[in-house]
């Protein structure tokens, strides 16, 4: 349920001006990439990749890298359900924070060329629009900041297994 101040204010569609009003929309909102159509999950993912190299030169050891994806995916968590709450919507799609979130964890983790990290995309892509078991049943399950979280991680999860495979049998 949203409070009256929200409601009053919902749009239609969301837009830059309902976006920036809360510091948990611009968040969830992937910075304004989600509010991007057609398929904002996949605009999300993009503005992850573009802002890996700048972050990765700014957070400089893989510790601090950890502690930023770990303090991300959190503030996700906040601002998806507090979001969602806004929108009376859990999971809308214009929320692309879990995606950038969970890209960074593959990027973070698969080797840094160019086409490793275009097939990572690729994969996550594929792995969060077809939501393979678990990942729908986490999707459908869990309607809240978590849940909105947590399916995205899921689909890193898997496309980080295939690179793993990948790696094992072609050396």
């Amino acid at each position: 349920m949203t409070d009256a101040s929200s409601s009053a204010a919902l749009p239609a569609a969301p837009s830059f001006g309902w976006m920036r009003a809360r510091l948990s929309r611009t968040i969830a909102f992937g910075l304004g990439s989600g509010l991007i159509r057609p398929a904002p999950g996949t605009w999300g993912t993009l503005l992850a990749w573009v802002l890996w190299q700048p972050l990765t030169l700014l957070l400089a050891t893989p510790a601090y890298q950890a502690l930023f994806l770990l303090a991300a995916f959190a503030l996700g968590i906040w601002a998806c359900d507090r979001a969602g709450r806004d929108l009376g919507m859990p999971d809308h799609g214009g929320m692309v924070w879990d995606e950038m979130v969970a890209f960074w964890t593959v990027l973070w983790l698969i080797p840094g060329s160019a086409v490793a990290q275009a097939f990572g995309f690729l994969l996550f892509r594929l792995f969060d629009i077809l939501k393979p078991p678990p990942i729908g049943h986490f999707d459908r399950k869990l309607k809240n900041g978590l849940g909105v979280m947590w399916d995205d991680m899921i689909a890193a999860f898997y496309t980080l297994l295939v690179f793993a495979l990948y790696l094992r049998i072609a050396g």
